[in-house]
């Protein structure tokens, strides 16, 4: 029996061995337990989850719990005889200071260095830390001495210590990805009557991104900015804050909702413009294909018809899409998004077409036989973009895109793209491709036009004015007006001059199309010389 009994036992303890060994790997951002210890081993492989958590959807984090471990970090700094921690992800001084100075106190928060004291004499750091002499002076109790941490933590890009609001406001960000806390001897430490000052030293941010000053507010799980005045200086940013904490620096992209009201009224309105003078440019079209014997054989207007068209029908979807709302199915997000998406890239794809056509009527000239010309720019124009909008379609790339203003609400909300990289990808690289092309395309056009014989020749101020006029009548065909959004970073009155002259881009077609196309002036405009660019030669025999 004892025989068996020991067998027993001993295939039990195999059994379980087995069981401990096929164990899934620990996982500490996941199974997160409070009371961890804080030994090197603990912190570095908690470190990890500032990378881990938010970087893929398969490995899951207890963010609270992880927030509120290196929240007790301080206090186990505090309560413990170490002076100094150097670790890569988080450096911190700790001494004690006597409740009796003389005068305020400066340390250095460089980065890659741990925080240091700064001596009389010495110049101000870019970074770092001013304590009142007030502060310590109103502590609560005799104490000749109190203990002064002072934590860099480096947060990481994951999810930790990011907050709801942060999370949700794509465009935000923490500066560097730096938190720094502040402790005296473990007290709750508000109301100061002079405030602490956090240096922080940045680059030079663009005018539509905000510096905010915060704090983390424990309670609520997210950042907050109550207690807290941000003041703005050249290449750095000073918060005074009237308690003690984590602090940091938010990045905030700058579109208040009455700005972007006022954005949406003046697109609305000018594609409204647009819509009757694409209109009234198709009209003019459909009477002179059947009035003007050269309309039926010519190229050049009906790549004006066509780029019409795909602007009309891509002002027509934006009008339907601000105007609806975005609350509705998610499928029909999807559908009013896909749709956008699509009429945006005709009309990229048909300026661009113009550029081509451009480059083969005044650069190339000779040689320019196509069979099929135009049925086959319309294969490329109509077709090209069904291809992107499927591929995008199918990564479940569309659905409601939200802008928000510095203060976290919404400011506009519509159905566009919710994953940025198809954004960057189709959107803002197809739209440089066609850009870079169409500008190159125009520079040496231009250069064409003004180095001409009848325009060098130089008899008076009507030819070159006539020349200028041409330039800027191309430009509008190859959608110069929308590369102004490069220049929108540079500040408000930029955004509001890109959506007016980008939302008229149908007025200035329609005028384009009357000058150069209208009976009664066809004969003023050949005599120019450089009028005739866009009637001068056809590249197909249909």
């Amino acid at each position: 029996m004892a025989t068996a009994r020991s067998l027993g036992l001993l295939f039990f303890l195999l059994l379980t061995s087995d069981e401990e060994a096929t164990e899934e790997p620990r996982n500490v951002c996941r199974r997160f337990q409070e009371g961890h210890e804080y030994d090197t081993f603990d912190l570095n492989d908690t470190a990890q989850c500032f990378t881990k958590c938010g970087q893929s959807e398969h490995s899951p984090c207890d963010v609270g719990n992880l927030q509120r471990y290196w929240l007790n970090y301080e206090s186990y700094l505090l309560e413990n005889s170490m002076e100094t921690v150097d670790m890569p992800f988080v450096k911190a001084l700790i001494q004690n200071i006597s409740t009796d100075v003389s005068e305020d106190l400066l340390y250095s928060l460089m980065p890659s260095q741990i925080p240091r004291q700064v001596i009389q004499g010495e110049d101000q750091p870019a970074d770092g830390v001013r304590l009142p002499k007030s502060l310590f002076g109103a502590l609560p109790g005799n104490r000749s001495a109190v203990r002064l941490a002072i934590t860099v933590l480096d947060i990481g890009a994951g999810n930790v210590f990011k907050g709801p609001k942060l999370l949700e406001d794509k465009g935000s960000s923490v500066l560097n990805n730096r938190m720094v806390g502040l402790s005296v001897g473990q007290m709750h430490a508000t109301g100061l009557s002079e405030p602490v000052e956090i240096t922080f030293s940045h680059q030079r941010q663009p005018p539509n991104v905000i510096l905010t000053c915060v704090f983390w507010d424990m309670a609520k799980g997210d950042w907050d900015s109550h207690g807290c005045s941000t003041v703005p200086g050249d290449g750095r940013t000073v918060c005074r804050c009237d308690h003690l904490t984590f602090f940091a620096l938010l990045l905030r992209p700058i579109l208040d909702l009455a700005t972007a009201q006022t954005l949406t009224r003046i697109s609305q309105a000018g594609s409204a413009v647009s819509m009757i003078f694409l209109a009234f440019t198709m009209v003019l079209y459909i009477t002179f294909r059947f009035s003007l014997q050269r309309f039926k054989s010519e190229d050049a207007p009906k790549i004006h018809m066509a780029l019409s068209i795909s602007l009309f029908l891509l002002n027509l979807t934006f009008l339907i899409n601000v105007g609806s709302s975005s609350q509705g199915p998610p499928a029909s997000c999807w559908v009013r998004a896909a749709i956008f998406h699509y009429f945006l890239l005709c009309v990229f794809t048909w300026m661009g077409l113009e550029a081509f056509h451009l480059y083969l009527l005044v650069i190339r000239v000779f040689n320019t036989y196509f069979g099929h010309y135009f049925l086959k720019l319309s294969l490329l124009a109509w077709g090209l973009p069904v291809l992107v909008v499927i591929g995008a379609g199918s990564s479940n790339s569309y659905g409601i895109y939200t802008i928000r203003d510095q203060e976290n609400r919404t400011s506009l909300e519509l159905c566009w793209f919710q994953k940025e990289p198809a954004l960057y990808a189709t959107v803002h690289g197809y739209f440089l491709v066609t850009f870079l092309f169409g500008a190159v395309v125009l520079a040496l056009v231009a250069w064409k036009i003004f180095t001409l014989p009848s325009v060098t020749a130089g008899k008076g101020q009507g030819p070159t004015w006539k020349s200028v006029l041409t330039v800027l009548g191309l430009s509008s065909l190859v959608g110069m007006t929308w590369g102004l959004a490069v220049l929108t970073p540079l500040g408000l009155s930029t955004v509001y001059v890109f959506t007016l002259l980008n939302s008229l881009q149908g007025l200035f077609i329609f005028c384009w199309f009357i000058i150069f196309y209208f009976p009664t002036q066809s004969t003023t405009a050949s005599s120019s010389g450089t009028a005739r660019l866009d009637q001068a030669h056809s590249v197909s025999q249909e």
